[in-house]
């Protein structure tokens, strides 16, 4: 997590965060063993009569391999940056699912003492009609962002506290500056 200096307003610049899944690794393990397996009946098929019901098994075994996975490792972990612009969420090595919200369409934030992968359906970008979206990498602690209208988004993430003073004074700081100043 960085915290650079405050400048005058009182706002940091920058506030990053991050939270890691090492479970997800063990099902990583399971999607590329089933891989391994449809690729090693496509190369080494047993003697079967008739040649649909090797295709179909080492095409669902490659296909259940590479959907677990990738899904899984997209899960990892997640990064969090809070900036005068925007709250970016990264999920995974590559960034992707990814979620910039833009900071004008920020009314808010909360801190969620707990996010649980059980209460949102499991890991993963999830969507409840209820609760909102959310990105669930692990159990803990949790950034909620108010996006107005009832509408919100979840993501768990370390030091969910400091993101949510982050915004505060970012949020704090938009309305201050954009008031208009009185002339005489």
């Amino acid at each position: 997590m960085t915290h650079p200096p405050r400048p005058e307003s009182g706002a940091p610049q920058v506030w990053t965060g991050r939270a890691r899944n090492r479970m997800q690794w063990v099902l990583a393990a399971g999607g590329a063993a089933c891989l391994a397996l449809g690729i090693d009946l496509a190369v080494d098929g047993p003697d079967v009569d008739g040649l649909a019901p090797l295709v179909m098994s080492v095409v669902g075994c490659v296909a259940v391999g590479l959907l677990v996975l990738f899904g899984t490792v997209a899960f990892t972990h997640v990064r969090v940056r809070v900036d005068h612009d925007a709250v970016d969420v990264r999920c995974g090595h590559i960034g992707v699912p990814r979620r910039r919200i833009p900071l004008e369409q920020v009314s808010g934030a909360q801190l969620a003492p707990l996010v649980s992968p059980r209460n949102w359906g499991g890991w993963g970008y999830r969507w409840r009609p209820e609760k909102g979206t959310a990105v669930v990498v692990r159990r803990g602690q949790g950034l909620v962002i108010d996006l107005g209208a009832g509408r919100r988004f979840t993501v768990t993430v370390d030091d969910a506290q400091g993101a949510v003073d982050t915004i505060r004074d970012l949020l704090t700081l938009r309305t201050t500056t954009s008031r208009p100043t009185s002339g005489t």
